[in-house]
């Protein structure tokens, strides 16, 4: 019975030292400074420090090893402890600015709303253009998730439009905040390789940009929610957006993400929101939306589906209510890809 155990232990040692050889090596790659020769050497040093204490396991000689691999992970977690997310480095141009507001009894002023001109055929040609905008919440009017698809049916972006009786729109997307030059990826958001924003954008600039340039399957669903309720989610997105400005966080690819994020403020508001899957797999959002009674029940879920999806809308025009008019008209049966 003792050796069974020993050789259990064994095993379960062996697969935590695979596990951390993982976790190490895209660590490294990842952050480690210096360009790929360094990276390479640094990965390679502890996946054979690892390998070296999962051999010397097995040989039953495994103390010398052991301990140089404990000496090795201490040293790498406290590397790893000391990266710390900053707003201060060269971004990216459509998260260039830091987005902050302020509120004075109904009214929120909002100090870098992006409204960029993007040209259609690609998103690397743009007017740049940051604006500051006041929103009388007591103008409130409507809500709607948006998500954008690029890929799989179950991965979208959230973004959240807010609407006003004047017509005009404002957009809250929680994304990350890319360096010049960055790509987003999903294994690099679980190793600190991006910061998280808050971006307020005109529906014109950010709705537009995702479903024209990008070619991306965008679709907008109005969203049954009390007024008060409304205005609680307004103000959350300022609020993370101030704290994020005075402290920033890291972007995490389950933990921190565009839809986790809005899940917390939205609970924080109807407490008892149960957790799902679902928020994680946001591409199927509506179906939990409409599940929970956020989306028009008097209708099929299949119908909705149909009249969010906005299409390619057309390059917009300087009018920002007349996008946001257009990209809510009627859509012909059979325009859902």
């Amino acid at each position: 019975m003792s050796r069974i155990l020993a050789r259990a232990g064994r095993a379960i040692l062996t697969v935590l030292l695979v596990l951390s050889a993982g976790w190490g090596c895209l660590a490294l790659g990842y952050q480690m400074p210096g360009g790929g020769a360094v990276k390479s050497v640094a990965m390679l040093a502890w996946a054979g420090l690892c390998l070296y204490a999962a051999v010397a396991l097995w040989r039953r000689r495994p103390r010398l090893a052991l301990w140089g691999y404990l000496i090795g992970l201490a040293a790498l977690c406290a590397w790893w402890l000391t990266l710390a997310p900053s707003n201060d480095r060269i971004w990216a141009d459509d998260v260039a600015r830091t987005l902050r507001g302020g509120v004075a009894g109904s009214v929120v002023t909002l100090e870098n709303v992006r409204n960029f001109d993007w040209q259609p055929d690609t998103d690397a040609r743009y007017v740049a253009r940051w604006e500051t905008r006041s929103y009388d919440l007591d103008a409130l009017a409507s809500v709607d998730m948006v998500l954008s698809y690029w890929g799989s049916p179950a991965i979208a972006h959230t973004l959240v439009s807010f609407g006003f009786t004047d017509g005009r729109n404002v957009v809250f997307s929680v994304e990350i905040r890319k360096e010049r030059g960055e790509q987003f990826s999903e294994i690099g958001g679980f190793f600190k390789q991006f910061e998280l924003s808050v971006v307020a954008a005109e529906e014109r600039d950010i709705l537009y940009v995702r479903a024209g340039p990008r070619a991306e399957r965008v679709s907008l669903y109005p969203v049954s929610m009390p007024v008060p309720a409304m205005r609680e989610l307004f103000l959350s997105y300022v609020r993370t957006a101030n704290e994020l400005a005075d402290t920033p966080r890291f972007y995490h690819t389950v933990t921190a993400n565009c839809t986790t994020l809005v899940y917390r403020m939205v609970r924080a508001i109807v407490p008892g929101l149960p957790m799902d899957y679902r928020i994680l797999l946001s591409g199927y959002l509506p179906e939990y939306l409409y599940e929970q009674g956020g989306l028009d029940r008097g209708r099929p879920l299949a119908a909705l589906r149909e009249q969010a999806f906005i299409g390619r809308p057309a390059l917009p025009g300087p009018d920002a209510t007349a996008f946001s008019r257009a990209i809510r008209q009627p859509r012909t049966a059979g325009s859902l890809p």
